[in-house]
């Protein structure tokens, strides 16, 4: 274990710049990775004119980097179990820029589908351990202002990428799309570079192995990685989603609202390209600024809710003689957040309905955004104060698995549903589902308790 509470090789003991660094540049790397999922959308067109192919098929390059995303714990887990997170990084991440270059080089459809599956899949770990990283180097009580702006990164990345990708469409062609993100992700790269190592079980291993204790270090790694593949990165997710109540709601609310997030990719086009609005591409790509300042927003607003409420709340429990403040106190940001996903689309749904100012519908993505990501910001610190780090990496987990497959699946019937809905009645149908849902972190912050002790899984707190 470490050498006391002031070991300097406890990540938690570095110097504050070294440690913000190590929240920085994995937020980067997460910044890339998701903005390499929009920035493709604004080159819909073209691809179906060069590759003669459906709207719903070009869309599928969307889906299938999407759905890859979804499988970055069952790759990370046993690389960053066995060799650390700063592996993870710098290994998996140049794999997933060499697919960005594949797609944009590609002569054929499949092979353009086939490279965006592996770039998403391949990109998927930084996406994974970047959360354990931030742990690594801050303790739990500083875990809601890193949460919040890290998240930023993941979230302001498909706000970017149309931005970015409708100007290279529009002055370029499509494949300056994949360039872009090849760009993007070479500077975010060679950022993380100089990090060392954060994970606690390598720092003590690599110790240990320069004291002479091989035979020590060796036994306190994981015997069995593949197994561990399944059981921590497919087996035990899956289980906690299908069998943990907490784990199943706020999984389907997130899911739900991040799915909706990405049907925004086809559903802005459609909205603001045709009369009255006319939009240019990369007008249209201005559009999701919006959401980028709701995310804004949103990261801020959990810093503010964690020092104003939270914070009095652990100092509380800590006079009480509890290490920690009940777990439940971590949802006041979802609970404000469930407001602004309802708001931002019956805004957004009758005011385009009715073709007023372009600002209006515009404006209305920022309440959206910002719910959505008070939503998260809530959900993954209330899952590992549940849960503890490691079953808790196993509810996020089951989280990312089904929040980036309903990402994959709603933009395949954006445009079919708008059309045959119209943009007023589409979108408020979105909004009556949010409506629905709405009660549940209400839910959870009032019968959480109980819920917690029906659990099958050891509780944190």
């Amino acid at each position: 274990d470490w050498e006391g509470s002031d070991d300097p090789a406890n990540p938690h003991n570095w110097p504050m710049w070294l440690r913000v660094y190590h929240s920085i540049a994995p937020g980067g790397l997460a910044f890339a990775v998701v903005f390499g999922t929009s920035v493709y959308t604004p080159a819909l067109a073209e691809i179906m004119l060069e590759f003669h192919v459906s709207q719903t098929a070009a869309i599928t390059g969307l889906s299938v980097y999407v759905l890859g995303l979804a499988f970055g714990p069952v790759i990370s887990a046993p690389i960053s179990e066995t060799h650390g997170r700063k592996v993870v990084y710098l290994i998996t991440f140049p794999m997933s820029m060499l697919f960005n270059l594949g797609a944009g080089l590609s002569h054929s459809f499949a092979g353009l589908v086939i490279c965006r599956f592996f770039a998403g899949l391949t990109g998927s770990p930084v996406l994974a351990v970047g959360g354990g990283t931030n742990a690594d180097v801050f303790p739990p009580k500083n875990r809601a202002v890193v949460t919040s702006l890290f998240l930023m990164a993941p979230f302001a990345g498909p706000a970017f990428g149309p931005f970015i990708g409708g100007f290279a469409v529009q002055y370029k062609n499509w494949r300056w799309t994949q360039y872009s993100l090849l760009m993007v992700s070479l500077a975010m790269y060679l950022l993380c570079v100089p990090m060392r190592e954060t994970y606690k079980k390598i720092i003590l291993k690599r110790r240990a192995k320069k004291r002479g204790l091989e035979d020590l270090a060796s036994t306190t790694a994981p015997a069995a990685p593949i197994k561990m593949v399944f059981i921590q990165g497919i087996l035990r997710p899956l289980h906690m989603l299908f069998t943990e109540p907490i784990v199943f709601f706020l999984s389907l609310y997130t899911a739900f609202a991040f799915g909706v997030l990405f049907m925004f990719f086809a559903a802005f086009p459609f909205v603001f390209q045709r009369p009255p609005y006319n939009f240019t591409i990369s007008q249209t790509g201005l559009v999701f600024l919006a959401i980028a300042l709701g995310v804004v927003l949103a990261a801020v607003s959990g810093i503010i809710i964690d020092h104003t409420v939270y914070q009095k709340e652990r100092k509380a429990a800590n006079l009480r003689g509890e290490a920690h403040a009940q777990p439940e106190h971590r949802l006041y940001t979802a609970i404000l957040g469930s407001f602004g996903l309802p708001i931002g689309l019956f805004w957004f749904a009758w005011s385009a309905d009715k073709g007023v100012h372009w600002a209006v519908p515009v404006v209305a993505a920022i309440p959206f955004a910002w719910g959505n990501l008070c939503l998260f910001i809530s959900c993954g610190l209330y899952l590992v104060d549940v849960y503890g780090p490691q079953n808790g990496a196993s509810a996020l987990a089951a989280n990312g698995i089904l929040r980036y497959t309903l990402g994959a699946v709603f933009p395949l019937f954006t445009v079919q549903m708008y059309s045959a809905m119209g943009t007023g009645w589409a979108t408020s149908l979105l909004g009556f589902l949010s409506v629905s849902m709405l009660p549940i972190p209400w839910v959870l912050f009032k019968y959480g308790p109980e819920i917690r002790k029906k659990s099958r899984y050891p509780q944190m707190m």
